[in-house]
């Protein structure tokens, strides 16, 4: 697969401490000379754009004069906020800093292929299983933090113990499939929407700008969905049913 050029600076400049990293691990990588792929190249500049728009905007923040940029990023930090406290309950907005992170880190990486000489990570299904991954852990990890470990686990055998025989392999089915729809969803709607705003692009440009509007849509839209149904997943781990 060819570099883009983001991904051959990167080899360049690390590619023989990453080789030595992976060979601790045991890993061998098939492209000594490049084992940075160009899908973690596109990770790595979507977390330093967002780590340096931070750093740019906290060196401008105002409460006499807030500037456009500032405004827009306190109606999302807001706006989630109050969307988690609604869907999660009273205390949601604990949460509030992974939840903005990871709207935002998937809206950018959705977005970004739109740019020439750029892909979008979320195009690569171990991308979004990661971030399903991740999501699946936290929600867990907090839910045993609030409830107990034996007490979140009895959550998993139903509420009748004769019924545990067969509610247990349910459960525990459910709750890995949501992995699988969190990172599919994403991926596939990720992955087609690139491909067909390319060719069209190529082929007919009128009508690939028109795809191009809507592959922005769609990138919004696959964000919001991946926070709501991780707020969804949240409510229920820490639900005080349990």
């Amino acid at each position: 697969m060819e570099q883009l050029w983001f991904a051959h600076l990167l080899n360049l400049a690390l590619a023989r401490p990453v080789d030595v990293l992976l060979g601790w691990l045991g890993v061998a990588p098939a492209h000594p000379q490049a084992p940075i792929s160009n899908t973690f190249s596109m990770e790595i500049l979507v977390a330093l754009i967002l780590m340096g728009f931070a750093t740019w905007l906290r060196g401008r923040l105002s409460v006499e004069n807030p500037k456009a940029w500032q405004q827009i990023v306190e109606l999302s930090w807001n706006g989630i906020g109050e969307h988690s406290e609604e869907v999660i309950g009273h205390g949601g907005s604990r949460f509030l800093n992974y939840l903005f992170t990871l709207t935002f880190f998937i809206l950018i990486s959705n977005l970004i292929g739109l740019i020439p000489g750029f892909e979008s990570p979320t195009a690569d299904i171990s991308v979004t299983v990661g971030l399903a991954l991740m999501a699946f852990l936290y929600y867990h990890t907090f839910g045993i933090r609030k409830h107990g470990l034996l007490r979140y686990l009895k959550t998993f055998l139903g509420p009748f113990w004769w019924l545990a025989w067969l509610m247990l392999p349910i459960e525990i089915i459910s709750h890995f499939a949501r992995i699988l729809s969190l990172s599919v969803r994403l991926f596939a709607n990720m992955f087609a929407g690139e491909l067909i705003t390319t060719i069209f692009l190529a082929l007919l440009p009128v009508a690939g700008v028109i795809f191009m509007g809507l592959h922005v849509f769609v990138a919004i839209l696959q964000a919001y969905i991946f926070l709501v149904l991780t707020m969804v997943y949240l409510a229920g781990a820490l639900a005080d049913e349990h």
